[in-house]
């Protein structure tokens, strides 16, 4: 099948959902639903993964299946079914009305307001969709696999063993039908390469590194044999790794690590979060919560990126959000309900589950990179810690306490010294964001939350046993 074809037969489809999906209504409707919203999604996955160059694991499922959120006065139900036969359609409406019967009135309970929808014929194409990933078979996903395991087992003998190579891709499309009129399709493309080589260290430990590739579109995907020569030599640097003394240095975050930091701040941004009273930020719009050099957006309208989408799941037209602006919180991510909770508006920050139930998301929630390179952080810092994967996951909300187990390297007068393992780094959220005093400008948006590599004034770094 052509690029075209399958753009074409997956437009026929989304348009049968889009049908399916006003039946549904108007059927829960009839049924004496006062508000009936419904996702209907369609799509196709295939992940493929090699080890030794031989086929591990290959995966292929295609997916059909619609959910549905009723409301009865001020009452909620949400219910799901991958049955898209008629019969199965009357069962799956009859069996959330009868939920809705029994379920409890909630006060805040409600659609968004109408007149903030968006209007579906004047939504920007962000580009979503690439039908050429789609079109990748599992002979294809299984090759490429392999060629990017296959660079890293020949990058260096030290390199004995490998957890694998996976290709992974995904193409499809959704309906989202509402009863106040709101009625659009959309539909997205996303795929991944990733490398995982393993070295002998020093009594035989063994020492993991991994690197990987994501793009919306096929051919913006980084090349398979680099793939695999950069997990490589990120698994190579790690032998060699030791603990090191407690103490307090400067923490220099990567990428990927300075990601996970900014996705557990997210948690605590939610608008869900705020009025159940489990944030360490709750009333601190208008205050300092970082450092000047942080600004942080929620942007739902860049071309291409993971996170993008013209509207959100309640059907309210995207926008940029400015979440923290020069280290000053502007507002916390809000869908209708927890905007209702808050006495504010929503923020077009909902998302919609498989089963329809919404809450409150981020979209593309990113660090604003800044002007200094990666190089250049390392080399101003005199001694520290540069972090290239976290482990475990302890950090309290509500107070902010932060500890995590790390590994990276040891900085020693802005030079990479020798890799570190098994420390602790712990500091209370609150004060990580302010002491923040370096932002490269090495942003990549693989991922919907993203980051450049930071630096932390000073954390606490509690050795161990390497």
């Amino acid at each position: 099948m052509s690029e075209r074809e399958r753009t074409e037969s997956l437009d026929r489809e989304l348009t049968r959902l889009l049908d399916m999906g006003d039946r549904i209504v108007a059927l829960a409707k009839s049924k004496g639903a006062t508000v009936a919203e419904c996702i209907l999604r369609s799509g196709a996955e295939l992940s493929a993964k090699v080890r030794m160059g031989e086929t591990e694991l290959v995966e292929e499922a295609g997916t059909r299946a619609a959910g549905l959120r009723i409301m009865k006065g001020k009452q909620v139900a949400t219910t799901s079914t991958s049955d898209l036969s008629d019969a199965g359609i009357e069962r799956f409406v009859s069996d959330a009305i009868e939920l809705v019967e029994l379920s409890q009135e909630d006060p805040f309970a409600g659609p968004a307001d109408p007149k903030l929808l968006a209007d579906p014929t004047s939504a920007q194409d962000l580009e979503l969709y690439d039908p050429k990933g789609g079109g990748i078979d599992a002979a294809q996903a299984i090759e490429l696999a392999r060629r990017g395991e296959a660079a890293a087992l020949a990058f260096d003998k030290r390199i004995s063993n490998s957890e694998g190579g996976t290709f992974g891709r995904t193409a499809g499309g959704a309906a989202l039908v509402l009863s106040s009129g709101f009625r659009v399709t959309y539909k997205g493309s996303y795929q991944s390469l990733s490398v995982v080589p393993v070295a002998s260290d020093e009594g035989d430990k063994k020492r993991r590194g991994y690197h990987w590739t994501a793009k919306r579109f096929l051919d913006e995907l980084e090349n398979a044999e680099a793939v695999g020569q950069e997990a490589a030599r990120r698994t190579l640097r790690k032998l060699g790794a030791r603990t090191v003394a407690t103490t307090e240095v400067p923490v220099v975050f990567d990428p990927d690590a300075a990601r996970s930091i900014l996705g557990t701040l997210a948690g605590c941004l939610m608008g869900s979060s705020i009025w159940r009273k489990s944030s360490y930020l709750m009333e601190r719009e208008g205050t300092q919560v970082a450092s000047d050099l942080v600004t942080i957006v929620d942007d739902p309208l860049l071309k291409r990126a993971p996170g993008s989408r013209p509207f959100d799941g309640e059907g309210l037209a995207s926008r940029l959000n400015m979440v923290v602006e020069k280290g000053v919180l502007r507002t916390y991510l809000c869908d209708s309900y927890s905007a209702r909770k808050l006495g504010r508006e929503s923020t077009a920050s909902a998302s919609r589950g498989g089963g329809a139930g919404v809450g409150c998301s981020t979209s593309n929630f990113i660090l604003r990179p800044g002007t200094a390179s990666h190089d250049d952080i390392v080399k101003s810092t005199k001694q520290g810690l540069y972090v290239t994967d976290m482990m475990g996951f302890g950090f309290n909300a509500v107070t902010g306490d932060f500890s995590r187990g790390a590994s990276g390297f040891w900085i020693e007068n802005g030079e990479l010294a020798y890799p570190v393992s098994e420390v602790t780094i712990s500091l209370n959220m609150d004060e990580l964001w302010k002491r923040i005093d370096a932002v490269g400008s090495d942003l990549d948006l693989r991922t919907s939350t993203a980051s450049p590599t930071f630096r932390v004034s000073k954390m606490t770094v509690a050795g161990g046993t390497a």
